[in-house]
């Protein structure tokens, strides 16, 4: 069995995960479970973001990648350390985006030994994607 590689002293990456999805899977989700789905994937202000564009679908996929990434970056998983509504995405002044994590999400990224997130976001009318970098 390969064991996963060690980050070099020095290094100030902590972690780095991706995720892309199709735009489709996640509308389908909204479209059959609706309310269910969202309250339980994304917290209330990334719901309201999404719900203010003409087409949320994308906007919400990228969100959904954004919380896949991190629990790669994380090197976690989604689950009982991780969680959906762990990380949420926020924008900046220039609508930049930013990871905002839980209290449980911060605890995580301290015993990781990371102190920042990095995030990009990307999203076509078919595919969404984001990238997420732990950082000391």
């Amino acid at each position: 069995m390969t064991s996963i590689p060690e980050i070099p002293l020095g290094s100030n990456v902590i972690g780095l995960g991706i995720d892309t999805i199709e735009v489709s899977r996640i509308k389908e989700s909204i479209e059959r479970h609706g309310e269910h789905f969202l309250n339980k994937i994304f917290t209330p202000e990334e719901q309201s973001y999404c719900d203010d564009k003409s087409d949320s679908a994308p906007f919400y996929a990228t969100r959904f990648a954004s919380k896949e990434a991190m629990a790669k970056a994380f090197r976690t998983g989604m689950g009982k350390e991780f969680g959906w509504l762990d990380s949420e995405v926020v924008h900046g002044d220039a609508g930049e985006p930013f990871i905002k994590l839980s209290e449980a999400g911060q605890e995580l990224l301290e015993k990781v030994g990371a102190s920042k997130v990095l995030i990009s976001l990307t999203h076509l009318s078919t595919v969404a994607s984001a990238v997420v970098i732990l950082v000391s």
